[in-house]
């Protein structure tokens, strides 16, 4: 479905992703996981047409446009890391931004009915202001936004930052729900046994560089990505 073949990302002198190749198929989720200042939500932001880059994307064997609305308009979508919701309106008038570009009034009202399904907390809070929800319920918002934009591919920059365990636990659980809608999904996650518990395949970036890529599960258990990733000491 995407395929992104030698990307090369740049900011001013500094050389932030190196080369990279990275494959998403139809229906699955595929993750990025790495530490802080690795490049991964560069990379999210290059598909997304947000920042300049140097190679090439693909998108269901086309070069995807470099225009933010029209990589919305073809299928893809992106929740930001933090959230950046629009506080100052409600509920539902986020949602419907997130609906911005559709003119398809009835399957815009099918999907807020979606939405709502997925996060009840929403349709209990749909006419709150949106700066006053709870850091959970924001991230909650900014998923179901992206989710009116009726996308194909979801790409999730952190979604799990700066929220308590049981929340994190709700998340991957709805991340899991929307795959079974049919959805595929880009994840970029510092939880990284979160991350490798529900992907399909992962890559791992260091330093602007895939440094190795593969089945989700094998890498999860791969002792360099446990002691790297995820605390454990394997000496």
């Amino acid at each position: 479905m995407l395929k992104v073949r030698d990307l090369n990302i740049y900011y001013g002198g500094i050389h932030a992703i190196r080369g990279i190749d990275i494959d998403v198929e139809e229906g699955s989720i595929v993750t990025i996981i790495g530490s802080n200042g690795a490049g991964k939500s560069s990379t999210l932001n290059a598909i997304s047409g947000i920042v300049k880059y140097q190679g090439n994307i693909e998108y269901k064997g086309e070069k995807l446009p470099t225009a933010p609305h029209k990589v919305v308009q073809g299928g893809i979508c992106q929740v930001p890391e933090g959230r950046v919701i629009f506080a100052n309106l409600t509920v539902e008038e986020n949602l419907r931004m997130g609906a911005y570009l559709r003119n398809d009034t009835k399957g815009i009202a099918d999907d807020f009915e979606k939405v709502y399904t997925l996060f009840p907390r929403l349709k209990e809070r749909e006419r709150q202001i949106a700066g006053t929800l709870s850091g959970g319920e924001q991230q909650m918002l900014a998923m179901g936004r992206g989710l009116m934009s009726s996308p194909e591919l979801i790409m999730l920059d952190e979604p799990s930052l700066g929220l308590a365990p049981l929340l994190i636990n709700t998340i991957f659980d709805i991340i899991k729900e929307i795959k079974s809608m049919g959805k595929t999904m880009l994840l970029v996650e510092q939880n990284a046994f979160k991350a490798l518990s529900i992907a399909d395949k992962a890559y791992v970036l260091e330093q602007g560089i895939i440094s190795t890529h593969g089945n989700a599960k094998d890498l999860l258990n791969d002792p360099k990505i446990q002691e790297a990733y995820l605390g454990k000491k394997t000496s």
